[in-house]
């Protein structure tokens, strides 16, 4: 198993700047994380602006003038699913050469822009990489901020989380590039792009770790960014409870 010499973040963005501040902190933190336990990993972190018309662009150019290992990318798709394959894209082209083999080396970690990691959250993947990992599936909780307590409670009730639990999320995954390639990446979805790479990665016969160990919190509004994504299926799971109005 080749050692982790490499780590990519992508970020897809599309009009979150009431999120993105607190998004790109946490992923701070955690590559500051990152550089004291293996100090010899190159980070990179690409921020894809998808048809932004909001502050999110000034938000994350200004990480990207302050940390040199931050940057932006420009997009117009309007889907979560181009933009993370497109910010992936970009990260291997960085490559001098973008064969399987020769991107084992590069970890993929993907979260969201409402989405706030925790401090071991690439610690914790790059672990599980060392431990033979090819993907990992980190959980996901909700953030209570501006939820109706019944959808919240019933979130929780339906959602116990551990070790090897089915759930695929987005907001916290992360795989080898050179599995990435393999699979043939994440496809140019509006949604379920997250699961459709793990179903791939698990038909391919790579080893698919799902972990409770690098929990990342996200925003619990209803209102969707992706028409069949997370906001959307709380919205569902809360159809018949009457949903406190969001900010």
């Amino acid at each position: 198993m080749t050692a982790v010499d490499r780590v990519a973040v992508v970020i897809p963005v599309h009009n979150e700047e009431d999120h993105l501040g607190r998004a790109l902190a946490g992923v701070e933190a955690a590559a500051s994380a990152l550089r004291q336990v293996h100090p010899h990993i190159d980070l990179r972190v690409l921020v894809v602006l998808d048809s932004c018309t909001d502050g999110s662009a000034a938000i994350a150019s200004a990480y990207a003038a302050r940390n040199s290992c931050f940057s932006v990318l420009a997009v117009a798709f309007r889907s979560v699913g181009r933009s993370r394959r497109a910010g992936i894209w970009q990260m291997l082209g960085a490559a001098a050469d973008t064969s399987p083999g020769a991107v084992a080396g590069l970890w993929l970690a993907n979260t969201d822009a409402d989405s706030v990691v925790p401090e071991n959250w690439l610690v914790g993947q790059i672990r599980l990489a060392a431990a033979g990992a090819d993907a990992v599936l980190g959980s996901v909780d909700v953030d209570p901020a501006g939820m109706a307590p019944e959808l919240l409670s019933r979130w929780q009730s339906m959602h116990s989380f551990g070790e090897d639990h089915p759930h695929v999320f987005g907001a916290n995954l992360g795989v080898r590039g050179s599995a990435y390639l393999a699979a043939g990446g994440f496809p140019r979805h509006l949604s379920h792009e997250d699961r459709v790479l793990a179903g791939r990665l698990r038909e391919h016969g790579f080893d698919v770790r799902a972990t409770d160990t690098i929990r990342v919190r996200t925003s619990g509004r209803t209102q969707a960014r992706a028409p069949k994504g997370f906001g959307a299926y709380l919205r569902t799971l809360g159809r018949d409870i009457a949903l406190a109005p969001e900010a």
